[in-house]
């Protein structure tokens, strides 16, 4: 195996694969190993219709269109990984063709961990000069292999950031100077019952379209930024929703990042919505009061489809009895819930009243399970993508591009609670689709930070 000793030797556990297939054109300069356990465990995980059994098959045909020149030459030489639309990579892909011994003391030899781990120590043999790394995803062989002198890292090409504190939040504090800094050349104007400012400044570099701004001293300020060209930036002022006159379907904003939320979930040039919140901040809550709102008061809608990943119970609805909307029930408690305080908010009608828009609203709601969203256009529909931060960033792509003309997808999560094996918070679908959608001019993104369940909710959210 001949290679420039700079470049180094990453060696792939079957989980990178099986996470990402494309991994394997994602080491730039330096060369690929795989050991021949890697290869049986994917042979292993490929049956199914499981994402896993997906990236296990589509890793499969890489390494086939990669071998494909190379089905009579010397497989230890490697096999160029430059192929298709990676012509820039100089690095190679090995196999392992020969045995390894398994002598690891203390440690168990035919588990496959183990035996990778011993492929490894006999590559750092063989190539002293050479940097050997194994990248994995699992936490406990990079323990085994750091306690046994191997160098091991995880794999970090699919994470949008390394710290999910760097995430865009999409407001941003102004600071007390603001309007001495800023008010030279500044114009105001009013254009359909609406007030703007236009401001240049030191400010306006670091602002991103639909950024909410605020400014809390003597005259708070709450706006948003429509515009940015050139060094100017238009700022708009909001609505107020914390006022009952602004309520949506009863619902007033109780802080000013519910308030931001609900600017961006009633406004109608905004097409796509990400709200990331910890537990009772209200996601679920207005982003449904809003749905029902523009879907029976405006009409701007014609149906309000929501979805979640089914993630407790695997991949299938299948064994549940009923129609998809009735397997779909038990993971929609949050809805339930939700409803419930939607039909309390008018008092007035009564109880015959409130049945009648509860059958109204059942009408107009419906539960879609994720499974069934391949090939599917949605026009002019109220698509709410619930617990989004336990989808990959592909399956975030599919549930996204199926928005038709007219439609709105609202994404709601919370990437501190991510029940799916190998997904991190910096790597989840919605950390990367808040990364790459910000600064569109038809997205917007808010993080509810308080909780406003109760204050026995609050309390424990703080000390338990």
């Amino acid at each position: 195996m001949a290679s420039a000793p700079h470049t180094k030797l990453f060696v792939l556990d079957t989980n990178v694969l099986m996470h990402d297939p494309s991994s394997l054109f994602r080491f730039e300069e330096h060369d690929v190993y795989l050991p021949m356990v890697t290869l049986e465990e994917l042979d292993n995980n490929k049956k199914g219709l499981t994402e896993v059994a997906r990236n296990a098959r589509q890793a499969s045909r890489f390494l086939e269109e990669i071998m494909g020149g190379n089905e009579t030459a010397h497989l230890e030489d490697g096999c160029p990984l430059a192929i298709q639309g990676n012509r820039h990579l100089t690095g190679k892909l090995f196999f392992q063709t020969e045995h390894v011994p398994t002598d690891l003391p203390g440690l168990a030899g035919s588990k496959a961990d183990n035996q990778i781990i011993s492929v490894v120590l006999a590559l750092k043999k063989q190539h002293a000069n050479r940097n050997v790394i194994l990248v994995s995803k699992d936490i406990n062989i990079r323990i085994k292999a750091r306690a046994m002198g191997v160098a091991a890292e995880d794999y970090f090409n699919d994470k949008v950031l390394e710290d999910s504190d760097m995430l865009y939040t999409g407001l941003r504090e102004l600071p007390e100077d603001f309007w001495d800094a800023h008010s030279k050349d500044m114009h105001s104007w009013q254009e359909s019952g609406r007030m703007f400012y236009r401001i240049n400044g030191p400010i306006v570099k670091s602002l991103l379209v639909n950024e909410f701004v605020f400014y809390e001293f003597n005259k708070p300020f709450h706006a948003i930024v429509r515009k940015i060209e050139d060094n100017t930036a238009v700022l708009e002022i909001i609505q107020d929703h914390q006022n009952p006159k602004h309520s949506i379907w009863g619902i007033t904003a109780r802080n000013r990042e519910q308030n931001f939320a609900l600017n961006l979930l009633m406004d109608p040039d905004i097409d796509f919505v990400t709200l990331l919140g910890q537990a009772g901040t209200g996601k679920t809550l207005l982003t449904l009061a809003a749905a029902l709102t523009q879907t029976l008061d405006k009409k701007r809608y014609s149906e309000i489809i929501m979805t979640r990943v089914t993630v407790p119970v695997g991949e299938d609805i299948g064994f549940l009895p009923g129609t998809e909307e009735e397997k779909m029930a038990p993971w929609m408690g949050a809805l339930e819930d939700n409803l419930d305080v939607l039909n309390k908010t008018d008092e007035d009608v009564g109880e015959w009243g409130r049945a009648a828009t509860q059958d109204l609203i059942r009408t107009r709601i419906k539960i879609k399970s994720l499974n069934f969203m391949r090939g599917r256009t949605f026009l002019n529909k109220f698509l709410i993508i619930d617990e989004a931060q336990n989808l990959t960033p592909k399956q975030m792509k599919t549930l996204i591009t199926r928005a038709g003309p007219g439609t709105k997808v609202v994404c709601l999560g919370n990437i501190a609670q991510i029940d799916t094996p190998y997904l991190t918070e910096g790597s989840s679908g919605l950390t990367y689709v808040v990364d790459r959608f910000k600064n569109w001019s038809h997205n917007g993104h808010i993080t509810l930070v308080r909780g406003e369940r109760s204050r026995l909710a609050d309390f424990a959210a703080e000390v338990l």
